[in-house]
C-alpha cells in the first residue's frame, strides 16, 4: 500500500500484517458484542469494545513512535488488550451467550492474532539488539514544526546515525 508522501520503503501501521490481522479481529468482536445481551450494554459489551479498539490502536501509536523501545511497549499493551478479549469470549462461553463452535472459532482467529504479535515483538527485538540508538524515522526534515536533527530520546544527546 502507498501512502501520500512516503516512499517506497516506507510502511505505515496499515501495512503490517500484525495490524491487519488485528483490524478483522477486531471488527469480529465488534459484531459479536453487537449480539450480546442488553444487560450486558454497560458490562462485557463496553469491555469487549474497549478491548479492541485497544488491540489495534496500541499497535498504530507504537509504529509511531519511531523507537523499536517504544514499539515494543505497545505491542505488550496490544497483546494484553488481545488476551483479556480471549477472556471475554470464555465468559461468553461460560455465560452461554453464543454457541461454543462461534466462540472457538474467534479464540482461533485471536490465538492466530497473538502468533503475530508475538513473532512482531521477535522482530522489534532484533532490530533492537542490531543497533539499539537507532531512531526509525523516515524523512524529519518534511515534517512541519520538528527538529530537523534526529536526538536519540533515552539522553535527549544529538547523535550521529
Amino acid at each position: 500500500m502507498e501512502h501520500p508522501g512516503t516512499n517506497d520503503r516506507y510502511q505505515t501501521f496499515e501495512d503490517l500484517e500484525v495490524y491487519q490481522v488485528a483490524r478483522e479481529f477486531r471488527k469480529d468482536m465488534y459484531r459479536l458484542a453487537k449480539r450480546l445481551p442488553s444487560e450486558e450494554k454497560f458490562g462485557l459489551v463496553s469491555q469487549v469494545r474497549r478491548a479492541a479498539l485497544s488491540l489495534t490502536n496500541n499497535i498504530a501509536e507504537g509504529h509511531g513512535r519511531f523507537h523499536f523501545l517504544d514499539q515494543i511497549k505497545f505491542m505488550f499493551q496490544s497483546r494484553g488488550s488481545l488476551e483479556e478479549l480471549l477472556d471475554d469470549l470464555n465468559t461468553c462461553q461460560d455465560e452461554e451467550y453464543l454457541p461454543s463452535s462461534e466462540l472457538e472459532t474467534l479464540k482461533e482467529k485471536g490465538w492466530a492474532v497473538h502468533r503475530l504479535t508475538n513473532g512482531y515483538i521477535r522482530f522489534l527485538r532484533g532490530r533492537l539488539k542490531q543497533d539499539p540508538s537507532r531512531i526509525k524515522e523516515a524523512d524529519a526534515d518534511d515534517i512541519e514544526g520538528e527538529p530537523t536533527e534526529p536526538f536519540n530520546s533515552s539522553s535527549l544527546q544529538p547523535f550521529i546515525e
